[in-house]
């Protein structure tokens, strides 16, 4: 159901080659505006095309363009359209994914990252997490002591993350995070891979005991001892599979 908005968009009229680009960038400057919000519904396509005074196959191309970068959706039938899709965390976690694929992260760049990110994390939760929190991260631990296989060990380590950055109630931290575990998924993978090791649960363990306690500089402490052990363990079998 489409939201209603208090002011109507307004769009200038375009007089480009590149007409479809100017129209993106129109649209998205109405949502940083806040004159178009999630779940609004963008004009008819005739009207649009009239009012940006361009061709139906450029505004085609733009929406179409839009659709793929995840800002708009269209639906079909009688009360169909083009409607403003509403924010999905997903969508820049796979654009992480992305980026790691087409370039190249090193695991020195991704450990300062985490390290840098979960020390604020850490302090935020300290303050900020509650019993239903905590008691979520011990469960996570107690389940990853029973894990048997490399694959099933790193999702208990992304969720435990996961919920580590909800504690801090800021929800742009778990998408940094899911992002960051996305990454370090590509460095923990193969079949030679070794498993993590009991000292690494333990942490995570210690880790809740001093949130509990909103100990904040032994907490912090904690995660980066943890970060950097997690650190050698991928670096010795990344090594070794590259020896391999």
């Amino acid at each position: 159901m489409a939201s209603i908005s208090s002011a109507k968009p307004s769009f200038a009229p375009i007089k480009t080659r590149r007409a479809f680009e100017i129209i993106c960038e129109q649209i998205r400057a109405q949502l940083a505006a806040g004159t178009l919000k999630a779940g609004d519904k963008l004009p008819a396509e005739r009207e649009l095309a009239v009012e940006f005074q361009v061709s139906r196959s450029a505004l085609r191309e733009a929406l179409r363009s839009l659709e793929v970068a995840g800002i708009i959706r269209n639906v079909k039938g009688a009360k169909g359209g083009a409607f403003v899709q509403t924010a999905e965390p997903d969508r820049i976690v796979q654009a992480m994914q992305d980026y790691v694929h087409l370039g190249d992260i090193s695991l020195n760049e991704l450990t300062e990252a985490r390290l840098a990110l979960q020390d604020i994390i850490v302090r935020l939760a300290c303050e900020r997490a509650t019993e239903t929190d905590l008691a979520d991260l011990e469960a996570i631990a107690e389940r990853t002591k029973r894990e048997t296989s490399v694959e099933a060990r790193y999702q208990c380590a992304a969720e435990y993350y996961g919920v580590l950055a909800r504690a801090t109630k800021n929800r742009i931290f778990g998408i940094f995070v899911d992002s960051l575990s996305a990454i370090l998924h590509e460095f923990v993978q193969g079949p030679d891979y070794e498993m993590l090791q009991q000292s690494l649960i333990e942490s995570r363990f210690r880790l809740v005991r001093q949130l509990r306690a909103k100990d904040s500089e032994a907490a912090v402490a904690e995660m980066r001892k943890h970060l950097e052990r997690v650190h050698r363990h991928v670096r010795k079998n990344s090594k070794a599979a590259a020896k391999g």
